[in-house]
């Protein structure tokens, strides 16, 4: 018995050593997941807050760009458009919107706008018809609208 006993202790310390070098290196790997956390953490924050910008004033990478060139096929999302104008219900040299609206505005109810341009929707119509109250270039009297003076429409420029 004498000679087993310390074979025995033998065997206890080599598996004491084993375990020990075994929760190091576990604890190494714990710290190192964590600070894989803790940057994944990060990216969401970041990948979170920029997809709230719009994203016409987002800035995009040069690999972001290669990752956005078109696909033979698009699985999702409109098709692309055939044309490349802006506005493919109108001529290139016929007046836009908001010179129409203001051409018309003379004593017609916004009704009677909306009416007279048939091919735009009405709050399209509606907004340029602001845009130009706000401008100082139609006024409303009545209910109804009137295009200013361009005499006025000079001097309010001017000043």
């Amino acid at each position: 018995m004498l000679t087993t006993t310390p074979t025995l202790l033998e065997q206890i310390s080599a598996e004491k050593t084993k375990v020990s070098e075994r929760l190091v290196r576990l604890d190494a790997d714990r710290a190192a997941v964590a600070t894989q956390l803790t940057d994944l953490e990060t990216a969401e924050r970041v990948l979170t807050r920029v997809s709230k910008t719009p994203t016409a004033r987002r800035l995009r990478s040069a690999a972001a760009a290669e990752a956005k060139t078109p696909t033979a096929t698009r699985a999702r999302g409109r098709p692309p458009k055939a044309t490349t104008s802006k506005s493919a219900g109108r001529k290139p040299n016929a007046p836009s919107l908001g010179e129409r609206v203001l051409a018309l505005a003379t004593g017609k109810t916004r009704q009677e706008l909306y009416t007279a341009c048939p091919n735009d929707r009405p709050n399209h119509v509606g907004i340029a018809v602001q845009r130009h109250i706000r401008a100082g270039r139609i006024e409303e009297r009545d209910g109804k609208l009137y295009a200013t003076s361009p005499a006025a429409e000079q001097a309010h420029a001017a000043a």
